[in-house]
């Protein structure tokens, strides 16, 4: 079965105290739901039309996995205090088989 892939880029961070705030619930919501953290506020190098900004990959068992947790109370919760405080391009992608 092949996995699920959360791929988040921070386009720009307009609030400081939202973003940290998703963090403390956003976390636990992942680690609840299967996921596990592999890259986070790493060195970035973007090509093309790229952003070299705050990138966050996570990995699920299932590619249903990682949808299941995007839907979770938990992590609306989340989302619900990130609210506008960040742009970001978030994706939920299926890995190779």
């Amino acid at each position: 079965m092949p996995k699920g892939y959360w791929v988040s880029v921070y386009r720009t961070i307009v609030d400081p105290e939202k973003l940290a705030a998703y963090n403390e619930l956003a976390g636990p919501a992942v680690r609840a739901a299967g996921g596990r953290v592999l890259a986070r506020d790493g060195q970035v190098v973007a090509h093309d039309a790229g952003i070299a900004q705050r990138t966050i990959l996570i990995e699920f068992d299932s590619f249903e996995q990682a949808v299941a947790a995007r839907a979770s109370a938990a992590y609306q919760e989340a989302l619900a205090a990130l609210a506008d405080g960040v742009e970001r391009d978030f994706r939920i992608i299926e890995g190779l088989g």
